[in-house]
């Protein structure tokens, strides 16, 4: 997906290597109130088990413990959103598909798990059991990691459709130029958009490949047949991928109009000494190097977020992180706007700057004073495990230390539930259960998703738009909740609110006070 998974990536990089990155002192500390509306995602890579499973020697049981367990550390760090990679090289993380199992879940693709589970069943019940998102992330165009063709699967789409494929680097890759490989594609996406209970579609920066010397793509027969109305490959090339886009989501909404659709580009959509709209910056690019015009997307509206991968320093001269999230931030056109940032480059070596303790914090801080960006997705999920220099530790006792819900999508759905109705609590000791009854349907007739429950001690203003408060988030729709943590002797005042399934936030119920024993 990232720098950690394409070395071809690591060639922008290497093309400003020669210039010398002289440490920034920190800026000055800025306001850090803690916003209740706010995206935090990590990316769990699958593909060659990076992140998970991390081994295909590990049993069924072993596997699903490990998937529990880090779903639950991200929900500790305060995480709200599991970016899960499902579909690495045109194979499978999900039982109910038309492509065959991974070979990075079983060893061999193909293989089904035994004793069988469906991984993405499993990471979906378990991120909504903690009120977390599961955004389901799909690589369009890549058929194979690497250059061992012969041990794809017998029913594996490069054997059954050889013609939609062409080799570079290596890999066997999608023809985007050719119609029924887009149609295939979304297929292959709706399959899952209407089989799984899946929050969004994901889609990171591999569309046409990330350049290599000496390699040649080659699609120009391709082009002699479909690229009628273009006197230039490029164009041709980049509104092959438009028209998926496009077509991915038209076709998602439709089924569902509740799953996000989003893609994670390269950072940098063009360079101002190549068109006057784009950054300041002077590396590679997604439009011309890649054929994918992001800003197109997200200004269409084809698109619900976007989430460059802003993997620099901030002081890196060519590509400042700085200018890049301030440049995307005005041209998102009213859709949501998630910066990757690169927690897996503190364990680079040679890499100064990543080395810096305050370097991510810094760009969290920067993010969260721009209030046209609403949130972050870290890449890795093990790199976060991982701690490094305490950034992990940074986030959940500082950064996330209180709940946050994802920010609304007012295009999507603007109609908020309900109030939750009859809130009675009932002390015990240690602890107060809760109960309400379930609002009437809301004026579009969508029903509750979820509640959140707050609680504020005698003296305080009851206020729901301060997130210090939030005690549970849920999404199911049971209207009881036992509060464990309150403290003996003590009165607490609670409230609930209702949420849709876009996040959707009702009034609060009236109060009710209770004293514990």
């Amino acid at each position: 997906m990232t720098f950690a998974t394409k070395g071809s990536v690591l060639l922008f990089l290497a093309l400003f290597s020669f210039l010398y990155i002289k440490a920034q002192t920190p800026t000055p500390s800025l306001p850090d109130p803690a916003p209740k509306r706010e995206f935090r995602g990590v990316w769990v890579a699958t593909v060659v088990n990076i992140d998970w499973p991390t081994s295909t020697k590990l049993t069924t049981e072993q596997q699903k413990n490990q998937l529990i367990s880090l779903i639950e550390a991200h929900h500790e760090t305060g995480l709200n959103a599991i970016i899960l990679q499902v579909r690495p090289a045109a194979d499978a993380f999900f039982g109910k598909s038309l492509e065959p199992w991974s070979q990075y879940l079983t060893g061999k693709q193909g293989k089904a798990p035994d004793p069988y589970y469906d991984p993405l069943e499993l990471a979906i019940t378990e991120a909504h059991k903690r009120g977390m998102e599961l955004h389901a992330w799909f690589n369009p165009y890549r058929a194979t990691f690497g250059s061992n063709y012969a041990a794809v699967a017998p029913d594996h789409i490069t054997r059954t459709h050889p013609e939609w494929f062409f080799i570079y680097g290596g890999q066997k890759l999608f023809n985007p130029g050719i119609p029924e490989v887009r149609q295939y594609i979304v297929k292959v996406i709706l399959n899952v958009v209407d089989n799984y209970d899946i929050d969004g579609v994901h889609m990171d920066d591999y569309f046409y490949p990330y350049k290599i010397a000496g390699q040649t793509i080659n699609d120009a027969d391709t082009f002699h047949q479909y690229g009628q109305g273009f006197s230039n490959i490029s164009d041709w090339r980049r509104d092959n991928v438009n028209q998926l886009i496009k077509m991915l989501g038209d076709s998602i909404h439709k089924h569902k109009p509740y799953v996000k659709f989003g893609i994670s580009p390269f950072g940098i959509w063009k360079n101002k000494s190549s068109d006057p709209e784009g950054s300041a910056t002077a590396g590679g690019d997604s439009y011309y190097e890649l054929y994918a015009d992001g800003r197109k997307w997200i200004k269409e509206g084809w698109i619900d977020y976007i989430n460059p991968q802003l993997y620099w320093p901030i002081a890196f001269r060519p590509a400042r992180f700085d200018t890049l999230a301030n440049w995307w931030s005005y041209n998102t056109y009213g859709r949501h706007l998630y910066i990757g940032q690169a927690a897996y480059r503190i364990n680079e070596r040679g890499n100064a700057s990543f080395k810096l303790p305050w370097q991510l914090t810094e760009q969290l801080k920067l993010i969260r004073s721009n209030p046209r960006i609403q949130g972050s997705v870290y890449f890795s999920s093990t790199s976060l495990l991982h701690n490094p220099l305490g950034f992990t530790d940074s986030l959940r006792t500082h950064y996330y230390r209180y709940p946050a819900l994802p920010p609304v999508m007012l295009w999507l759905d603007s109609v908020a539930p309900h109030t939750p109705q009859l809130l009675t609590a009932i002390a015990g000791h240690n602890q107060v259960s809760l109960k309400w009854q379930t609002p009437p349907l809301a004026k579009d007739k969508e029903p509750v998703y979820g509640y959140v429950v707050y609680r504020f001690h005698e003296k305080d203003t009851v206020n729901t738009a301060n997130p210090a408060h939030i005690l549970h988030i849920q999404y199911d729709n049971t209207t009881t909740f036992t509060d464990y943590t309150a403290q003996q002797g003590t009165k607490y005042i609670y409230v609930v609110t209702a949420i849709d399934r876009l996040k959707n936030e009702s009034e609060h119920s009236p109060p009710v006070t209770v004293m514990t024993r």
